[in-house]
């Protein structure tokens, strides 16, 4: 049996490279004809245009911090989908709230994929503890489930005695959840002096899963896998036995921008993740998520060739409340435009004598006479706020992906 789901998986950067661009242009076409939001934001832009990475960052992004406004402009989902409501498979709602659609179709959100790398095979049984109950994760792992030929038991939240039972009673070969809630599974089992050891293999998500957490459920003999998924784009990234590092899925196109902007980051450097989603019914095009992460270099040891992430290192959105007034990432990195002798900087927000106080901390290499001034002044007309400006040598500012950094002491 293949260790890999599928040969999309092995194939060359460059042809993966090219294949997804070759289908870019008609994706977005097909947006702007069918979805009214797209056909709104992408007005000036001819699909034909979009050949390369550089072409796509020249596109606006849509941040899933606006999905709220948005939906409440145009309810029920802001316009983003691309065919009527009826033609819809399911409509989800997420905290926020904010809706989220389904389509029609084996494994419409794509995590057979994660399931195949963390063990799943056909013929197996998985007791999925994620929720059912209007939000989408449930969903998600069992139509990937199926699409591997799995048999699912809906377990959903919560009720650990029950939990513990029905995998004593079906015992079922993997778990699908999050890592603490199996934590607590397998030991309220021990308690119950229950066994549950038919559970062998895990893939988990939505929470961090620290190296202590996966080591005390591997001495439960539980093999545990994470991955990366949304209720708007459905799979993102996911671990294979390398474990190193979540591997891009292949149904979508990762960018990582500096926050607040639509402007790629260095290789290796962290910035929010950015995705665009080939999907006919949700064409998410340049998604900002609102995770902060960073590439990895070179290809997983394991053979899959695709981009991989360094895992969630944070939140992109930063903004904060200075004296008043929302100071917002995006303001830093319009100040940053209009001074281009500024490598990178941060924006660092503290007090002094009890008044909030902003430092912007600029990476630059020779730094000219009055350019302190002149950014100072750039600050106050962006913000309308004053802020010192501190020069710092470059390769100072750590490599984070915070642009605002709020070192007050809640009071």
């Amino acid at each position: 049996m293949s260790r890999h789901y599928d040969s999309l998986e092995t194939r060359a950067p460059e042809a993966r490279e090219r294949d997804q661009f070759a289908r870019l242009a008609a994706h977005i076409a097909q947006a702007k004809a069918n979805a009214p939001y797209f056909t709104r934001l992408l007005k000036d832009v001819n699909p034909g245009d979009v050949r390369t990475r550089a072409d796509l960052a020249r596109l606006p992004v849509t941040r899933k911090s606006s999905l709220v406004e948005l939906q409440k402009a145009a309810p029920p989902l802001g316009g983003l989908t691309a065919v009527p409501l009826g033609k819809l498979a399911r409509i989800f709602q997420s905290p926020g709230p904010t809706y989220d659609p389904e389509g029609y179709g084996k494994d419409w959100w794509r995590l057979a994929r994660a399931l195949y790398a963390a063990g799943f095979r056909q013929g197996d049984v998985l007791h999925n503890t994620f929720a059912y109950h209007f939000t989408p994760a449930g969903v998600m792992l069992e139509s990937g489930a199926h699409a591997l030929g799995c048999a699912v038991v809906p377990a959903g939240t919560g009720q650990t005695e029950l939990q513990v039972r029905a995998i004593g009673d079906i015992r079922p070969t993997g778990y699908a959840g999050t890592p603490s809630f199996l934590k607590i599974i397998l030991e309220k089992a021990r308690e119950m002096g229950a066994d549950v050891s038919s559970l062998k293999r895990a893939l988990v998500a939505g929470e961090a899963l620290p190296p202590q957490l996966r080591a005390d459920l591997s001495a439960f003999g539980v093999d545990v896998y994470q991955c990366y998924a949304t209720a708007d784009l459905g799979l993102i990234g996911y671990e294979s036995e390398a474990r190193d590092g979540l591997i891009v899925d292949e149904g979508l196109i990762v960018e990582i921008v500096r926050p607040g902007t639509g402007d790629p980051v260095q290789s290796g450097e962290v910035g929010e993740v950015v995705v665009t989603l080939f999907s006919a019914e949700y064409p998410l095009i340049r998604f900002a998520t609102g995770d902060l992460s960073a590439a990895l270099p070179n290809p997983s040891p394991c053979g899959r060739t695709n981009m991989r992430l360094k895992g969630w290192l944070g939140r992109a959105d930063q903004t904060t409340k200075v004296r008043g007034m929302f100071v917002h990432p995006a303001q830093i990195a319009d100040v940053l435009k209009r001074h281009p002798e500024i490598k990178k900087a941060r924006l660092v927000v503290d007090q002094e004598n009890g008044k909030d106080a902003m430092t912007l901390l600029a990476e630059c290499t020779v730094p000219p006479a009055g350019l302190a001034d002149q950014i100072a002044e750039t600050i106050q007309a962006v913000c309308k706020l004053r802020g010192a400006v501190s020069f710092v040598a470059l390769g100072n500012l750590p490599n984070d992906g915070k642009v605002i950094e709020d070192r007050r002491k809640p009071s």
